[in-house]
């Protein structure tokens, strides 16, 4: 095998290993502070410890992988104020990043949003939150997929990332959001398609995700009877 496809092949292969233990840590298989052992990870996935390790580099280089001497690699433990602050941070990009969006979009996108609001709407959200949280992730991606700035796009990308790291579904803890969000989602909708202007529709963009925000950090608070994602 010459050079070049060897590399291919580790890069491949690490890559399936970044994909396996991200998912194992954000589904909450590989709990926070769960110390990832290299040489298991390497067993599990059948393949050598190379890709495991360039796995767990990008894993460490995200945030989700904690590097500790003479311990090894530990999923990261939650920081709350940081998970909060990964939230004000996505409100923020994502709603620049909407209203940049806006000019670029045609009536199919509008069409597959308001398709994908109807189906949030439809759903039980008691039972049913995580793919309500889905649907939501892919609403909004339609709105802002369109952004000519790539490296806003980039930023926004690794910091839902984060969030994803952090939860599986806000919607869990904060189930009076639902309707609320998916009238909001409406409105945007409608002002998008009308050519409302930017700095208005970033403005409408960002209070709705913060709105989802502020009402999930009041249900989490540690002094709240509801359950706490971060236990």
């Amino acid at each position: 095998m010459t050079t070049s496809l060897r590399d291919s092949a580790v890069q491949s292969k690490s890559q399936h290993a970044y994909a396996w233990i991200s998912e194992k840590i954000r589904t909450r298989e590989f709990e926070p502070g769960h110390r990832l052992v290299l040489s298991a990870l390497a067993d599990e996935l059948q393949v050598s410890v190379v890709p495991v390790r360039e796995a767990i580099r990008q894993l460490e280089a995200e945030g989700m992988v904690t590097y500790e001497r003479n311990v090894g690699a530990k999923v990261t433990m939650h920081n709350r104020n940081a998970y909060f602050e990964t939230m004000e941070i996505v409100a923020t990009l994502e709603a620049a990043a909407t209203a940049l969006s806006a000019p670029h979009l045609g009536a199919e996108d509008f069409a597959a949003a308001r398709e994908l609001n109807r189906q949030m709407q439809q759903l039980d959200i008691a039972t049913e939150p995580e793919e309500f949280t889905r649907l939501n992730q892919q609403f909004h991606e339609v709105l802002f997929n369109k952004c000519p700035n790539s490296r806003l796009m980039k930023l926004l990308r690794e910091q839902w990332q984060q969030l994803n790291y952090h939860r599986v579904s806000t919607f869990r803890y904060v189930p009076q959001r639902a309707s609320k969000s998916v009238a909001e989602h409406a409105q945007l909708v409608d002002l998008m398609e009308a050519g409302a202007d930017a700095d208005y529709l970033s403005r409408k963009a960002l209070e709705h995700r913060m709105a989802t925000a502020r009402s999930y950090r009041e249900t989490t608070e540690p002094n709240n009877t509801a359950t706490d994602s971060y236990q």
